[in-house]
Order: C-alpha cells, then sequence, then structure tokens
C-alpha cells in the first residue's frame, strides 16, 4: 500500500502563521517583553481569589451558556442578554463571526497593516481577503473601503483603535462610512483597546451599535482588564447575529476561571480605572518623549506606540532586545512598542534616543 497523507484543505497553503510577541529569553539578559500588548499590572483585587476558587471545581464543565458573565455585561452596558455572545478573546469571536457570515466567494475587507488575525481568520473561512491600505497617517482609509464593497462583501472589519498603529477613527467620520455600507453587511468594530481611549471624538462602539442592525462590537478582558492567560472575550451585536455567534462557538470554550474572574474583574472597575489611567499617562510620556527626540510617531490611542522604520526595523528591534527589551517588529515595515512598567519604558527610550542620533 502506498503511502499518503490525509487530504487537507488547500486553502491551508496560503494562511500565515499567527506570529505572537517574541518573550524575554529564559535567563538571558532581557528583561521586559513590551512584544505583546500585555497589562504590566497583576490581576486586579479579587480577580484572583475567585480564580483559585473556581480551580477547585475544574474537573466539571463551565457553564456553557455563560449565565453570571452574560449578566453582568448586559447590566454594564445596557444592553439585553440577548445581544451578547462570547468566546475565547475577542479573536474566538471574530472568528465565529466569520464561520457565521463568509465563505467561498465571499469577500472580507479590512485596513491593512492592522490586526495580525484578521488574514488568518478570513482565509480558514474560505473567504477572499480585500486589504484596504492605511493613509500615510496610518489610519483607516474609510472612503477607499467604502469604494471597496461588492456585491460579494458580507463583512467588514474596523479595528478602532487599530492594532498596531494605535490610531483611532472619529465619530464624524465612521459615522459616514456606515451610512454607506449596505444594511445586509456586517461592521465589526474592533474595540479591544476602547478602555485606553482618551479623545472624545472616538466614539464608542456599543453607542453606534444600538441604532444600526449591521454593526457589531468586539471587547476584551485581555488588554485593560489583564486577563490575557485566560482567554475571554465577547461582542455586543443585535439578536439575529448575537444568536449566530453562539451556535457557531466552540462548546465550553471560556472557562470557569475565565468567566469568574471576568465577572471580578468588571466589579473592580473602579480600581481597573486607576489602572488605566496610569497607563495612559505613561503612554503620553512616552509619546512625547519620542516626538521630542525627533521621531515621527502618529497619535495612539491604545497602549502602544507605534514607529514606522521601514528597512531599520530589524535592527532597531535588535537594538532593543540588547538594551533589555523585547519589541514586536512588522519586518519592512514598523515596530509595534507596549506601554509596560516605568523602568522598561525608560530602557526603550533611552535606546530610541540613541538610535536616533546615530541616523
Amino acid at each position: 500500500m502506498s503511502e499518503t497523507s490525509p487530504k487537507l484543505r488547500a486553502v491551508l497553503d496560503g494562511i500565515p502563521t499567527y506570529k505572537p510577541g517574541k518573550p524575554a529569553a529564559a535567563g538571558g539578559p532581557v528583561a521586559y517583553k513590551l512584544s505583546s500588548n500585555e497589562n504590566p499590572y497583576p490581576p486586579l483585587p479579587g480577580v484572583l481569589e475567585s480564580v483559585i476558587g473556581a480551580a477547585g471545581n475544574f474537573n466539571r464543565y463551565p457553564d456553557m451558556a455563560c449565565t453570571g458573565l452574560m449578566n453582568e455585561l448586559a447590566n454594564r452596558f445596557g444592553v439585553p442578554v440577548s445581544h451578547i455572545a462570547t468566546g475565547t478573546g475577542s479573536v474566538g469571536v471574530a472568528q465565529s463571526l466569520l464561520q457565521a457570515t463568509s465563505g467561498p466567494g465571499d469577500e472580507v475587507i479590512y485596513a491593512w497593516r492592522s490586526f495580525e488575525a484578521y488574514p488568518i481568520i478570513t482565509r480558514i473561512s474560505g473567504a477572499t481577503a480585500v486589504e484596504v491600505p492605511l493613509t500615510d497617517g496610518d489610519v483607516h482609509d474609510l472612503d477607499a473601503m467604502a469604494e471597496a464593497i461588492t456585491e460579494r462583501t458580507r463583512l467588514i472589519f474596523v479595528c478602532n483603535p487599530n492594532n498596531p498603529t494605535g490610531t483611532a477613527v472619529r465619530r464624524a467620520e465612521l459615522e459616514r462610512f456606515l451610512d454607506r455600507v449596505p444594511s445586509d453587511v456586517l461592521v465589526v468594530l474592533d474595540e479591544a483597546y476602547r478602555e485606553f481611549v482618551r479623545d472624545d471624538e472616538v466614539p464608542d462602539g456599543i453607542e453606534l451599535y444600538r441604532s444600526r442592525p449591521n454593526v457589531a462590537v468586539l471587547r476584551t478582558f485581555s488588554k485593560a482588564y489583564g486577563l490575557a492567560g485566560l482567554r475571554v472575550g465577547f461582542a455586543v451585536a443585535h439578536e439575529p447575529v448575537a444568536a449566530a455567534l453562539r451556535k457557531t462557538a466552540v462548546p465550553f470554550g471560556v472557562s470557569q476561571l475565565a468567566q469568574d474572574a471576568a465577572v471580578a474583574s468588571l466589579l473592580a472597575e473602579d480600581e481597573l480605572l486607576g489602572r488605566v489611567g496610569s497607563l495612559v499617562c505613561e503612554r503620553e510620556r512616552v509619546y512625547e518623549a519620542l516626538v521630542a527626540q525627533g521621531w515621527t510617531v502618529p497619535d495612539t490611542q491604545a497602549n502602544f506606540v507605534w514607529m514606522r522604520l521601514g528597512e531599520r526595523t530589524a535592527d532597531f528591534a535588535a537594538a532593543c532586545e540588547k538594551a533589555g527589551v523585547m519589541v514586536r517588529p512588522f519586518a519592512g515595515e514598523g515596530l509595534r512598542v507596549t506601554i509596560g512598567e516605568d523602568e522598561a519604558n525608560d530602557i526603550f527610550l533611552h535606546t530610541a534616543e540613541a538610535y536616533f542620533k546615530e541616523l
């Protein structure tokens, strides 16, 4: 009998592999990881205790309906429980959105560069990715995205603030764009970094969703809430979309530890806001220091800064690693630097200053 491999979908050949932020080398000189958009603070008060309590029962399946978390989210955002769906981080919910809306022959529009997972999950669904370049200012080109809509378009991602550039689309521009999108095309406002926004002109997607049945909003507990390791996110969408998400979600995907931690995090919101405020202050310090050094850095509303370095990207990333911080390079384009501990930010800024002087 001849040996053959199992037949796999041909579409997998063109799918890029997701690249996580590079960790600090074990036992090496690197002390700080600024390559993933993690929260540097420990769990909020009461969260660790809730996880420890839930851990005693992890021989049991979690509540598949995420009842407690769904109810808490509904109260927090003033929406019906039937308009909420949970998943394994916002990226897990995003993949369910594609499963529910898009397949072979369909098109999915998103800006590029934007969140790395978009091309991966789009191609996994079998749909065609339509990537629309950012403007020269590294912001979504919503006019060009509207022009890219065809009869085959099923879903549009708008990452706001955008990962990895940190730039955000403002209310008037976003509303004009939404007015141009056909009512049968789903627009997904990916707001993983919403808590870090300080520009009053950047809208809260949940307010936009209320009057627009074709708008869904993604949120996560991985960033501001500091639960990246527990993998829990959610969508707020009108009932037909939310119901489809619950159908396509992986059964029991959100662990009980994650559910309980998310609820405890929502109840510790005062502490959360204080921590986010501190990170925003650090973000402004880092941004202003880079500008003062001479760098051109786009305004950021996220918990990171973006530096478009082109062919110098890998070289500068190596200089940062040598100095003791890991950053996230995107080869030939630029790099993203998460706002971390004060000491880590200082090391990065000193490295950036020295590097700029040698240009």
